[in-house]
């Protein structure tokens, strides 16, 4: 199974629940099932937008894209954050206008019916995608498999206000439901906008991973090593790009450095699984504006 693959099987679940959705939303007149349609065509929306970001992603470096294209699944995330969001204004102004104005529902038996095989549907592709966004490291792919995994959830929602409507008879909970939902829906988006905001402005990675590189280069640290300082890293897409410098004893040679350096990258890169390492190689007494550096920077 490849990306673009994982990313079609979305796109095809999507559009089945949508052909459902909107047909059980003319028959019922429910707001709450309308809701779910225009939330799963958001979702085939974002899909798409995942099947051309994970296709673009994988295209090698290039002369305009020296570190790749892997930040398109982030833009990708980004974009169906913000669709989100978008969906949920349009279901809380519909459900409102609706409580306002009051509306009838009928016929629930087809809404239960389409929207609990929606919610076991998207249960499913939503699992099958976060699965196979574990395996690539893939953004997009997550981004993807959060809104079917919420779009589940508030068909459950959904699924509870058409029963209690059948019950009780009161239209009103189908309305009161829809705003519930698209306020989860809400939630869904903000969540995704946080977490590609964060690759888009090279946010560093999370204070374990920096602890594992720091124990990575204490472990392999060599005899002519004095420190290190300047250790920084980034996210961009599923890779990690680190970058330090690294101070060696007066009297070891260029070559001798520069072999030592590559030991060390090598060993960091290993615990750090899709990072690229870059080592500025540098003497004992470095020298910065004119300045030896301070101890407690050559120390690292």
């Amino acid at each position: 199974m490849t990306k673009p693959r994982a990313a079609g099987v979305s796109i095809a679940s999507n559009a089945l629940l949508i052909g459902l959705k909107l047909a059980a939303a003319a028959i019922t007149g429910s707001i709450a099932v309308l809701s779910e349609a225009l939330h799963s065509s958001i979702d085939l929306i974002a899909s798409v937008i995942a099947f051309i970001a994970v296709r673009r992603a994988d295209v090698p470096a290039d002369e305009d894209h020296p570190y790749g294209h892997e930040k398109v699944e982030n833009v990708a995330a980004t974009i169906e954050g913000m669709l989100i969001l978008v969906g949920a204004g349009v279901i809380i102004y519909e459900a409102v206008r609706r409580l306002v104005n009051g509306a009838e529902v009928e016929s629930l038996g087809i809404g239960i019916a389409v929207i609990a095989f929606s919610a076991l549907a998207n249960f499913g592709v939503s699992w099958f995608l976060r699965r196979q966004a574990r395996r690539f490291e893939s953004p997009a792919l997550a981004g993807d498999a959060a809104h079917l995994g919420t779009d589940a959830f508030t068909s459950v929602g959904v699924l509870i206000g058409l029963v209690l409507v059948e019950f009780t008879g009161i239209a009103a909970i189908d309305s009161a439901v829809a705003i519930v939902v698209a306020i989860v829906i809400v939630f869904a988006g903000v969540r995704i906008l946080r977490s590609s905001a964060g690759v888009l402005v090279d946010e560093s990675p999370p204070p374990e991973e920096m602890d594992r590189i720091e124990a990575a280069i204490a472990t392999s640290r060599p005899a002519e090593m004095v420190g290190y300082h300047n250790l920084r890293a980034r996210n961009t897409g599923r890779r990690r790009y680190i970058d330090l410098h690294v101070q060696f004893k007066t009297g070891t040679t260029l070559e001798r450095a520069h072999a030592l350096a590559h030991t060390l990258r090598e060993a960091i890169e290993a615990e750090i699984p899709s990072s690229e390492v870059l080592i500025h190689v540098e003497p004992e007494a470095s020298v910065r504006d004119g300045r030896e550096l301070p101890p407690h920077l050559r120390a690292g």
